[in-house]
């Protein structure tokens, strides 16, 4: 009996264990198995216990597989029943007796019962695969994503009241595939176009929260956004003076910008008054703000920053999770105290502390900032006795400008000095350890912005954080909001990352893997992105980026969150960044990372339209980059923002072909092919491929020309993209040849005399039609592409 009919018998016993479990003792299910191979086994992971589990099964021989949801109960059946029954408790699997576990044979129905007293008490989502005699794994999932020795399945059941079983992905529904748009309030909406380098907020003035109006906000969703992160809400240290609303200005020698740093948060539980209308009424306006998102359809991200916060952090709104008021400041590290101290057991010199922004020997001002918000000394008050470690892990009285001088390390129980040292908070290897107390504060401050009505959170440098506590913080945030979305800046190359401790992980496994089986919904694609800047500023090719985005894993590759341009990113059209090529280069470049996979997507304010970032504006500097350090304003934004019409009138020709490229982009991101189609990459099988791009007298093709497949099998959605990354060369008559599996995704050998028909989604091309016989025996031909291109060729068999 064929894998799809197994699985669709296991679909039916689920629904009887999920209906009868409900009520129990014990879980018991009678189903009518499918005609079994001898020596197969029946892998069923399931959400079926109190607390978070493990999206991480190890196999023998070093094989794994990842599912799209933390499991803490795995079953494996056999011929004879049930084989082995594994528990995900304190941090890790662990095997438990299967003597009460049974799988009996009652003709041709069998009967499977779980005991409830093992902690076994409702099931919340279930995955199964088969492993065949041979050891394949999930041969029977149409989606299984493989690389290597191992598997993703990116779907699973989520077990309804009444036992009904619904289909979900990692984002909720399976065609879910989050896009999603980044935007500072301080400079989107901001009208005035002074730009005064350094200026004021008066001078220089600032976007307002009121500015994301019911008809901005049904335009964005119009465009095809899922998601607004509004990057820089929080209250941050600033020079700007809001004493009459009990928020002063800041110690100057403790700013970046006269603004100020959004990642330098001053107060967790308040929004900056800089958004408001009515500063007074700052966190009224950014609730109804949240409540104006979700009535035009959309969820509202914001950041959350673990590591660090800034030096001055006081709360006024919640005064009792003030951080540190109970530390030890004696000592340099308590696993209870919220900052890391700075005494003479682990750092020369003495106090006072000592800013960068004044030469010490001098008593002169060096630090622009500084000088112009006026007063500064180079000390901090609070810090002149007990110093605290900076943010960016610096053991010094004396930081230097380049560090994170502004803000303070938390502590989650993790000595960064001693890295090898047993952990101080709960783990695969230390359970009886208590949860630290900035662990605790930290989920009340998740739980105080998912009450204000926030969906999410993009969450700053996690990596610094042990994978551990995000594990724990993240499961508690689910049982709050179950669809809450969480998603990680991190990078595994800064040596500043915290090692996690599951047994299941491999020492030189990505730290993004720990993430994404901590409960993360995405994290960053550092490396796509930097593959890709490379082709341009380097010695890189577009090949390169198929063997880095394979090694990233199958896991990590479904999941990533693929982006061009954000904060704190180059801008795409600056005249000195990506080959000098201006807006004109996101095409490619855009287009050839947003359909790789089923992950999600995000565009930054301005990219849209080619914003260069060009020029000074303050502590932000010359650097290729819009600042988020000062109040300012976009110039090319606001010509589409034209007074607040949002039309884009003021747009030249080239603009509003950008804009309504990128429009279309998005709107294709959300076919089936891309939302829960698999990915064949096409580079590596045509390096010697002559019509593939090649442009100059090379012996291998893939320097400036990019193509893959994506197919799913179940609608009959196929797209093929291609990319043309030079700048200046029309490839001719493209052929793009085709991997054995993605002939096979295509179905083509079923139709060998059938006809393909490309359409480019993109570029609204006309019709190509080329025969099937030709594409398996050939490729396939798609003519012309232009320089700095992108195509999307939707492909229908006939």
């Amino acid at each position: 009996m064929t894998s799809l009919v197994r699985s669709y018998a296991f679909v039916l016993a689920l629904f009887l264990l999920s209906s009868l479990c409900l009520q129990a003792r014990v879980l018991s299910l009678e189903i009518s198995p499918p005609e079994t191979v001898p020596g197969e086994k029946l892998w069923v992971a399931m959400d079926a216990r109190e607390g978070f589990g493990s999206t991480l099964l190890e196999m023998d021989e070093g094989r794994r597989v990842f599912l799209p949801f933390q499991a803490d109960v795995l079953v494996e059946v056999d011929s004879n029943g049930v084989r082995s029954v594994q528990h995900f408790k304190d941090f890790k699997w662990q095997s438990v007796s299967a003597g009460r576990h049974s799988a009996l044979e009652l003709g041709e129905t069998m009967m499977l019962t779980l005991p409830t007293d093992t902690g076994v008490d409702r099931v919340c989502a279930v995955q199964w695969f088969i492993e065949s005699r041979d050891g394949q794994l999930a041969g029977d999932h149409h989606y299984a994503q493989r690389h290597g020795s191992e598997v993703y399945l990116p779907f699973f059941y989520a077990v309804e009241k009444g036992g009904k079983l619904l289909k979900r992905g990692r984002f909720g529904d399976p065609q879910a595939k989050p896009r999603i748009f980044q935007l500072l309030p301080r400079l989107f909406g901001n009208e005035n176009e002074a730009r005064k380098v350094n200026g004021t907020l008066t001078e220089n003035g600032t976007g307002k929260f009121s500015d994301l109006s019911d008809s901005v906000l049904s335009g964005l969703k119009a465009d095809g956004f899922t998601h607004i992160w509004l990057t820089g809400v929080l209250q941050q240290a600033t020079s700007t003076d809001y004493s009459e609303y009990g928020q002063s200005a800041d110690d100057p020698d403790l700013l970046k910008g006269i603004a100020g740093s959004p990642y330098a948060i001053k107060d967790y539980f308040d929004v900056s008054p800089d958004y408001a209308d009515d500063p007074a009424r700052r966190l009224e306006e950014f609730k109804a703000l949240c409540e104006r998102m979700k009535g035009a359809g959309l969820k509202v991200l914001i950041d959350f920053v673990p590591n660090h916060v800034a030096r001055s952090y006081r709360s006024d709104v919640r005064p009792s999770l003030a951080f540190g008021v109970d530390d030890r400041r004696d000592i340099y590290f308590h696993p209870d105290n919220n900052f890391f101290y700075l005494t003479s057991e682990i750092t020369d010199g003495a106090a006072p502390l000592r800013l960068p922004t004044v030469n010490h020997d001098t008593g002169e001002v060096i630090n622009e900032t500084a000088r112009l918000a006026g007063g500064a000394d180079g000390f901090f008050e609070p810090e002149r006795e007990h110093g605290r470690v900076t943010g960016n892990n610096v053991v010094s009285w004396t930081p230097s400008e380049w560090d994170w001088y502004e803000t303070v390390k938390l502590n989650y129980g993790f000595d960064f000095l001693n890295r090898d040292g047993e952990p101080n908070y709960p783990t695969a290897i230390t359970p009886y350890k208590s949860v630290p107390d900035t662990w605790e504060k930290m989920d009340a401050i998740l739980a105080y912005w998912q009450e204000m009505g926030v969906d999410g959170f993009r969450v700053d440098m996690a990596h610094m954080v042990p994978p551990e506590f995000w594990k724990w913080v993240i499961h508690r945030a689910r049982e709050r909001s179950p669809e809450v979305f969480f998603c990680a800046e991190a990078y595994n190359d800064d040596p500043a990352k915290v090692p996690g401790h599951d047994p299941a992980m491999r020492e030189d496994d990505n730290v993004m893997l720990a993430l994404l089986d901590a409960g993360f919904d995405s994290v960053y694609d550092d490396p796509g992105y930097d593959t890709l800047e490379h082709v341009y500023t380097s010695t890189a090719w577009t090949n390169d980026l198929q063997q880095v985005e394979e090694q990233l894993g199958a896991f990590f590759f479904d999941r990533a969150l693929r982006y061009t341009e954000n904060h704190d990113e180059i801008r795409l059209a600056h005249p000195e960044t990506w080959g000098g090529h201006g807006m004109k280069v996101g095409r490619p470049v855009t287009g050839t990372l947003f359909g790789l996979s089923r992950g999600p997507v995000m565009i930054y304010h301005g990219q849209m339209v080619g914003e260069p970032a060009l020029g000074r504006e303050g502590f932000g500097g010359d650097d290729q980059r819009t600042t988020i350090f000062d109040y300012w304003s976009m110039p090319e934004l606001n010509k589409w923002w034209n007074e607040g019409a949002a039309d884009g009138t003021r747009l030249s020709n080239e603009q509003r072909a950008l804009r309504k490229w990128y429009v279309r982009l998005l709107k294709v991101q959300q076919q089936p092919a891309f939302t829960m189609g698999n990915t064949f990459q096409l580079n590596q099988a045509n390096l010697k491929n002559p019509d593939y791009g090649r442009v100059d007298d090379v012996d291998w093709s893939g320097h400036w020309f990019y193509s893959y497949l994506r197919s799913d099998p179940v609608s009959g959605s196929h797209f093929l993209v291609t990319s043309n990354f030079h700048g200046s060369v029309t490839m001719r008559n493209l052929l793009v040849r085709l991997t054995d599996e993605a002939i096979e995704a295509l179905d083509l050998g079923k139709k060998p005399d059938g006809q393909l028909l490309l359409k480019d989604r993109l570029n609204q091309s006309s019709v190509i039609t080329t025969s099937v016989r030709e594409a398996l025996n050939d490729g396939i031909r798609i003519g012309d592409l232009p320089p700095l291109s992108s195509a999307y060729w939707e492909i229908k068999v006939k």
